[in-house]
């Protein structure tokens, strides 16, 4: 007899200990689901802000034409900013940073290589297996627009260790890490006046939000702001 598959009742598809902690792959009808140390990270129910985080970075770039910048995004999560990145023939590089080995492997060869399987198969894309504070910190690398998606956003974070991404040190990271005039795009669980201060006292300008509505709650965000 087969069992009927109930939407609402979530099937845990893979459960890995790593060094930060556990993290689980869960589906819960055809979404799926991130769990970080038993509290909910993401899914792909959505999508739109992850997408919105490119566009809005790209925009605020404003390259001119013919010109294909270079991109960081820090955080591969379900892959929604990644595979929107690269289905767009203007970006140049585009480099993303995971330091969970197993969200890698879902998007390699698990159940999200539907939503990333292009995206990485492009000689654009080049995935970083490290921590996106070390890398900010201990690389020399340039980029023209870096996209954040770590963690639920600045003002709560499940894994004390991201606190330092936006901290004056960790924006300072980023700073350094833009080229002259480049974009710096952070997602947010929920806007925030705070850290809109903290980016300007980090030496950044032209420093906004722009809002995505959702269907209950506080409107996620997308942080965005210029280095001189």
């Amino acid at each position: 007899m087969t069992v009927p598959v109930t939407p609402d009742i979530p099937e845990t598809l893979d459960r890995r200990e790593g060094p930060y902690g556990e993290v689980v792959l869960r589906r819960r009808g055809t979404t799926y689901e991130i769990i970080a140390n038993g509290c909910f990270l993401m899914d792909t129910s959505d999508g739109r802000s992850e997408r919105l985080l490119v566009d809005a970075a790209y925009l605020a770039l404003d390259p001119p034409p013919g010109a294909r910048p270079d991109l960081l995004i820090g955080g591969l999560g379900v892959g929604f900013s990644l595979a929107h990145a690269a289905a767009q023939p203007h970006w140049g590089r585009i480099a993303v940073v995971e330091r969970e080995a197993a969200v890698v492997d879902w998007h390699r060869s698990g159940p999200l290589a539907e939503v990333s399987a292009a995206a990485l198969a492009d000689p654009r894309t080049e995935v970083l297996r490290t921590d996106l504070v070390a890398h900010l910190s201990g690389s020399a690398d340039r980029y023209d627009a870096l996209c954040l998606d770590i963690d639920n956003g600045p003002d709560w974070t499940v894994d004390e260790d991201n606190r330092g991404l936006y901290s004056p040190a960790g924006l300072a990271a980023c700073r350094d890490r833009l080229r002259p005039g480049g974009v710096l795009a952070v997602w947010s669980a929920q806007p925030s006046a705070a850290f809109e201060a903290a980016l300007r006292a980090a030496g950044f300008v032209d420093v906004r939000t722009q809002e995505v509505p959702v269907a209950r709650g506080v409107p996620d965000a997308v942080h965005l702001a210029r280095r001189p």
